[in-house]
């Protein structure tokens, strides 16, 4: 028997290969990933697509990935939703405080001034690491580790402040996380708290003079065309969380749970060595572009940082407990 030149056992063969493809595809574990913020291209975009990558390379096929990036999903808080709830089993994300306010610990003004500070305490076995690694499992996901970005600052229009006075009467945009508009207020700032994905119409329409919530690499890649001067007060170190829905952890093969621990942790250690490096590089193409950075002196940030510890710290002892508010004043920068 013959059909359109293809003899029977042709035909045979490739209706098994077509069979064994459908089957191996059917049993491939897929794995939704996002990330709450960076766009495709942009470095938190580039780190969970590599992520997803280096997933799918390290499990031979076994497990197969979907990326979604900024906004491809809904909002911060959206995401976070679909993420606790086990819609979205991967996530890169600037973690969201309504499930649990001991999430603000990331969040806590000023309790390192320096890079090393910062790396030592975030870093697997730091003593920030060790705090967000159980209040993730409690909230039901899987605590890889951070993906440092730097330290944060103000990005303004038409006035800048190196000091709390002149902070006075400038409005800055905040995220809507506990204790983001508070540590602003501290510092002699107006607040208004807004989502990230609204933040640029905010800042078109006037209903705020600035962005105080990112490294400059947001500022100058997303709203450049709007904001004149960045000051680098380091009231938060930025960090994104690597995480997984912990149901979708432990429904998985041991096997399959280390391709994506080991691939993780090597995000993660790329990241920390590049971090400092493509901070410093988004400061000069900010400055290249026209706006004016400034980096306050010791003096100026111990100013702000007494301020925040002062005025915030006491608030965070009601909403994360002092149990971990003392462990952060025992391992804090001296002021």
């Amino acid at each position: 028997m013959k059909t359109r030149g293809l003899n029977f056992k042709t035909l045979l063969a490739s209706a098994i290969t077509a069979a064994c493809l459908v089957s191996t595809s059917a049993q491939a574990l897929t794995l939704k990933l996002a990330t709450d913020s960076g766009t495709q291209g942009s470095p938190a975009g580039e780190a969970l697509k590599k992520w997803g990558e280096l997933i799918e390379q390290k499990s031979g096929g076994d497990i197969e990935t979907k990326v979604f990036y900024q906004n491809e999903l809904g909002g911060q808080q959206e995401v976070f939703d679909l993420h606790v709830a086990g819609d979205v089993d991967v996530m890169l994300n600037w973690p969201m405080t309504s499930y649990d306010k001991r999430i603000g610990v990331i969040y806590t003004p000023y309790m390192t001034l320096s890079w090393k500070e910062a790396l030592d305490a975030y870093s697997p076995g730091g003593w920030v690491n060790n705090l967000l690694g159980g209040v993730y499992q409690d909230i039901g996901l899987k605590f890889f580790g951070p993906w440092p970005e730097g330290f944060n600052g103000v990005g303004s229009r038409d006035k800048y402040a190196l000091n709390i006075k002149d902070a006075e009467g400038l409005k800055v945009r905040t995220m809507t996380v506990f204790p983001a508009p508070q540590t602003m207020q501290a510092l002699g700032y107006q607040t208004a708290a807004i989502d990230w994905g609204e933040v640029y119409t905010a800042l078109q329409t006037g209903v705020v003079d600035g962005e105080a919530g990112n490294v400059i690499y947001w500022d100058y890649e997303y709203f450049r065309d709007s904001l004149d001067y960045y000051v680098q007060t380091k009231h938060f170190f930025m960090t994104g969380v690597l995480s997984m829905n912990l149901d979708v952890w432990d429904s998985m093969s041991e096997d399959q749970q280390k391709v994506v621990q080991e691939a993780a942790v090597e995000i993660m250690n790329e990241q920390f060595k590049a971090a400092k490096e493509q901070d410093e590089f988004y400061i000069k193409k900010a400055q290249e572009a026209g706006m004016k950075y400034f980096e306050p002196s010791n003096e100026q940030l111990r100013e702000f940082a007494r301020a925040a510890r002062e005025q915030v710290w006491p608030l965070m002892d009601k909403e994360i407990g002092a149990d971990i508010m003392n462990t952060i004043r025992a391992n804090a920068t001296k002021l």
